[in-house]
């Protein structure tokens, strides 16, 4: 159907192109200006004109640009231009949404990761410990060559637990080291499942660092930090157990103990975290 239609508009134009010219320069027989009949037909030529004009206009556009010719609304381009803008806006929206949700998953693939990794970190910290607890046994020291009388140990061990302990501290705190190493140690081997064990070892660690014997202090750490209490004296713990693990030249172990101390005390005392970041600065570690 729309070729035979196209062939007779091209037709119709074709003798329009020709007849146009022709129709338009004969001259119409001379009627009188009163005449009805007259002014329609003039009115009626003109449109017949006009017709022909805008025909001839579009046959020549069609034959110079060799594209179809569509009559549209006045309105439409800007229509079309609104909604390719429109379209263009929405394809952006999309980009930065699907730009977005990348971004947050590969976020969140990080975030497992560091939590897979620092897991991994804590396994192996508690292995250490545990494996440096069993290395390295307590041992008690033995009494001096020629000393006579009760041990301060064994005159310790006589005492109950919590005697025991209000002695080891006395003795500590009025600077008798070797007294307080000693009462420390019994009392861990006395009375190992009692409440303040894990103090006591704390306490013995102290009085074994003093005298430079960082690996038995070490353990003596381990010990008091099984676990991790909520005590007061459980982040110097921590720190001092580090503290050791750099004279044993061990940095990397002391930079795994040093992380776990800023995870388990967020609110340990200024002294501990001071002592922390030096020896966070001997060891080493990364930010």
């Amino acid at each position: 159907m729309r070729a035979p239609r196209l062939r007779f508009v091209a037709t119709v134009l074709g003798l329009a192109l020709v007849a146009g010219p022709l129709y338009a320069q004969t001259p119409l027989p001379a009627t009188p200006a009163d005449d009805p009949l007259s002014v329609r037909d003039a009115k009626r030529v003109d449109r017949m004109e006009k017709v022909v004009r805008e025909l001839r206009a579009i046959v020549f556009q069609l034959r110079d640009t060799g594209k179809p010719v569509v009559v549209q609304p006045a309105d439409t381009d800007s229509r079309i231009q609104e909604l390719a803008d429109r379209l263009g806006d929405m394809e952006k929206s999309l980009t930065r949404i699907n730009g977005a949700l990348e971004s947050t998953a590969f976020e969140l693939r990080q975030a497992k990761q560091a939590n897979t990794d620092l897991q991994a970190q804590v396994k192996a910290l508690n292995d250490r410990l545990a494996a440096a607890e069993q290395q390295q046994a307590p041992a008690a020291p033995a009494p001096a060559a020629g000393e006579s009388g009760p041990a301060p140990a064994e005159a310790a061990l006589k005492a109950s637990a919590a005697d025991a302990f209000t002695q080891a501290r006395e003795q500590m705190l009025s600077g008798d080291y070797d007294g307080a190493e000693s009462a420390f140690s019994a009392y861990v081997q006395a009375y190992p499942n009692t409440p303040r064990a894990p103090e006591a070892r704390y306490w013995w660690g102290k009085t074994l660092s003093a005298r430079g014997a960082d690996a038995q202090a070490a353990q003596a750490y381990i010990g008091a930090i099984r676990g991790w209490p909520k005590t007061a004296w459980a982040p110097d713990a921590v720190a001092e157990l580090a503290r050791t693990m750099v004279a044993l030249k061990k940095p990397q172990d002391a930079c795994a103990i040093l992380s776990e101390l800023t995870k388990r005390y967020p609110k340990a005392p200024a002294a501990v975290t001071a002592k922390a970041a030096a020896t966070a600065k001997q060891a080493k570690c990364s930010a």
